[in-house]
């Protein structure tokens, strides 16, 4: 099957406007963008496998296209996206909208735009006349709430597929190779009082007054990694950072409040211990709660990891950044992201892996998300390719994965 460059582009330019279309916002089913995904791999004799959620409403899907042999590409992504509520958008989110040079939706760059590339490189990947090396797709959910639904899916690409030589998480880096990103851990902090009248503070316990003591203790180790870091960090900011991104707590000003519950995050570079840092806090947290069921059994503070998703580190010499440099005509010097990503838990499982994708990460999350036409460009060269490299063509523009050992 011919492959060219702006076949690519134009089909993976259709299949963005389908994926866009699926409303995949991480509380809710990704199962119909599933099922579609499932319907163009099946067409074109590619059988997928779905790795459920616990509750059955959210699924992963990985599939082998070209012959089951080592040596692979994995092709990663995830399925989620994060909510559109209170944004200010000017077009439908979910409806994939064109306007000069952008295309406009939920999840356009973060991160549909490398789905739909890969999506559209299958049928060619697939191609029997030009069996090679095979690639793999690994499409995950819950990224965007701390990469809950990856680690079930990497275990069984790791049971069940031929080893892959390295693993490309799609993630928007500008078409730009990746190579390190920050961890994140999330923590779900709940403070249960005693309510009385907020005249009789000696019949009761305020939650909240409790829970600011603990949030102060967390500003202040902020504040401390804040002042420790080192200088020769590549990341940006170069230090680990913890913030608190909720509060919710009382049920009247003139009443000791009954609960309140915070959550933060911690985001660290690689070699941080994570646990040591945290440990001041909760063994202070356990303090106070012992104290406070020692006046009223039914209270207490519980301290409870939400999430927690490994840092990825650099890899010196590194046989996926060395296939991505090749694909995406990247000569730049490394670079590392402080957001987090799934592309530590591949490493973590043993897999050479990279960041590359079309789009920005500054316009992800954001009202009136978009993609640029170029990104998608670049990414369809990067398609035409990869499908080169697997398939071994031995012209002199193209590619091979002996290069990159």
């Amino acid at each position: 099957m011919a492959t060219t460059r702006e076949e690519l582009h134009s089909s993976a330019l259709s299949i963005l406007a389908d994926l866009v279309a699926f409303d995949t916002t991480s509380r809710d089913s990704n199962l119909a963008l599933i099922a579609y995904v499932e319907q163009r791999l099946s067409a074109i004799g590619v059988t997928a496998r779905r790795v459920m959620s616990a509750d059955g409403r959210k699924a992963n899907l990985y599939a082998t296209i070209g012959p089951v042999r080592e040596q692979g590409i994995v092709l990663s992504g995830h399925t989620d996206v994060v909510p559109v509520d209170g944004q200010p958008w000017t077009s439908d989110p979910f409806t994939l909208t064109r306007r000069g040079d952008r295309l406009y939706g939920r999840g356009t760059c973060d991160m549909k735009g490398f789905l739909a590339l890969a999506l559209a490189a299958a049928p060619h990947l697939a191609a029997p006349e030009r069996a090679g090396r095979p690639a793999h797709i690994a499409f995950s959910y819950d990224e965007e709430i701390g990469c809950l639904g990856a680690p079930h899916m990497i275990r069984e690409i790791v049971a069940n597929l031929p080893r892959p030589a390295a693993v490309i998480v799609g993630e928007p880096t500008n078409m730009e190779v990746v190579s390190g990103h920050k961890g994140i851990t999330s923590h779900v902090v709940t403070v249960t009082g005693h309510e009385a009248h907020s005249s009789l503070t000696h019949l009761g316990i305020s939650a909240n007054m409790v829970a600011i003591r603990l949030m102060a203790m967390l500003s202040d180790l902020a504040e401390t990694l804040k002042s420790g870091a080192d200088p020769a960090s590549p990341f940006v900011p170069p230090h680990a950072t913890l913030t608190i991104g909720q509060i919710n707590g009382g049920t009247a000003v003139n009443i000791l409040a009954r609960e309140c519950r915070f959550a933060f995050d911690f985001r660290a570079p690689p070699g941080t211990d994570v646990d040591a840092l945290l440990a001041p806090f909760k063994a202070e947290a356990a303090r106070i709660d012992a104290e406070m069921k020692a006046l009223w059994p039914e209270t207490g503070v519980e301290v409870v990891r939400h999430s927690a998703a490994p840092p990825f580190a650099p890899e010196p010499d590194g046989v996926a950044e060395r296939v991505a440099r090749i694909l995406s005509g990247d000569n730049g010097q490394p670079r590392v992201v402080s957001y987090a990503a799934e592309a530590g838990q591949f490493q973590q499982a043993g897999f050479s892996t990279v960041i590359c994708g079309p789009g920005s990460i500054e316009q992800a999350h954001q009202p009136d998300e978009y993609v640029e036409i170029g990104q998608m460009e670049r990414g369809a060269a990067f398609m035409e390719r990869l499908i080169a490299m697997l398939h071994g063509d031995h012209s002199p523009t193209s590619p091979q994965i002996a290069e990159a050992r």
